[in-house]
């Protein structure tokens, strides 16, 4: 990670512990606005009138208003390890390789997750990435039967599923929704990973099955109030995994686009954000919390959010 990232990361960290010491009002002492509110109007009432005033005092305060109204506090960034454990020279009839790497990070304990890292070849410099979260398992993405099947919690609804495991009857079951060849044409890379390897998506209220209890403090038994929700979880490991990146993975993290869909949506929407390495965020159908303005419950209602149905964390 650059100096300046981690410069950012520095003044977000100081934002973020004012804010948790109490500097933002209780929900229920906010003022209502029936309208949009306008990014340039401080907390304070004061408006935005330079690009310095943006970068240095706007800017970290709505990232600390996303995470200690929505979204939940992210952990302080952990050093990745990963390990190559399978690959392959020949996908697309040679047109492209792929590397599955296991990225450990945060503490002893915590999940791994897989990463699926697609490449052009013969590659000519470096070539821009797209960074996805997927929902139904790497495996889903090509067809190639090399592709580590995943071992985490299942998605009911994702291809091949059994008994909440994946199969081999889903292999390839999304190559259409992902277009991997596609992205490899236009000479672009892609890295993608399984958002149940960070956080499985069974139970709304479940944080015991994924990364949250390995980030508790010392005598911590269950997430406090404005700790990090599943959302907060997945865009912890899209972090993680452009740390990884960043560390020499034959990809131009410059030109960095990320994509996710539906509740991947509000998270890619989170982790572009969080993380100004981010250049490009495409988020699919994020919905209400997401695109969607909260304020005139377009799609998805704040009430079915709240309800459970809808997993935010």
């Amino acid at each position: 990670m650059n100096r300046s990232s981690l410069l950012a990361i520095a003044v977000l960290l100081f934002i973020v512990h004012a804010a948790s010491g109490g500097d933002f009002p209780p929900v229920e002492q906010l003022p209502i606005n029936p309208q949009l509110p306008d990014p340039l109007v401080m907390m304070d009432g004061s408006r935005v009138t330079s690009k310095r005033q943006w970068n240095e005092e706007r800017r970290p305060e709505l990232k600390a208003l996303f995470q200690h109204y929505m979204y939940g506090y992210l952990p302080a960034p952990t050093v990745v390890k990963a390990t190559l454990t399978a690959s392959n020279e020949n996908l697309f009839n040679g047109k492209a390789s792929w590397k599955s790497f296991t990225l450990s990070y945060g503490p002893k304990g915590t999940p791994p997750l897989e990463l699926l890292l697609i490449l052009p070849r013969p590659q000519k410099g470096l070539p821009p990435v797209f960074v996805g979260i997927n929902f139904c398992g790497n495996h889903t993405v090509v067809s190639d039967p090399g592709v580590p099947m995943t071992k985490s919690w299942y998605r009911s609804r994702c291809p091949g599923c059994e008994d909440e495991t994946a199969t081999e009857a889903g292999r390839g079951g999304q190559v259409d929704q992902w277009n991997a060849e596609m992205i490899i044409n236009r000479g672009y890379s892609l890295a993608t990973f399984y958002y149940g390897d960070v956080d499985p998506d069974k139970n709304g209220k479940d944080f015991t099955d994924g990364v949250h209890p390995h980030f508790f403090n010392d005598g911590q038994t269950k997430p406090g109030k404005h700790d990090w929700g599943a959302i907060a979880s997945w865009a912890y490991g899209v972090h993680r995994v452009i740390d990884f990146l960043e560390a020499g993975q034959s990809v131009d993290t410059k030109h960095l686009a990320l994509v996710g869909h539906s509740r991947l949506g509000k998270t890619a929407l989170l982790a572009g954000a969080l993380d100004e390495r981010i250049k490009v965020v495409i988020p699919h159908q994020a919905g209400c919390g997401g695109t969607a303005p909260n304020s005139f419950n377009v799609g998805e209602s704040v009430e079915r959010h709240l309800s459970g149905i809808q997993r935010t964390g």
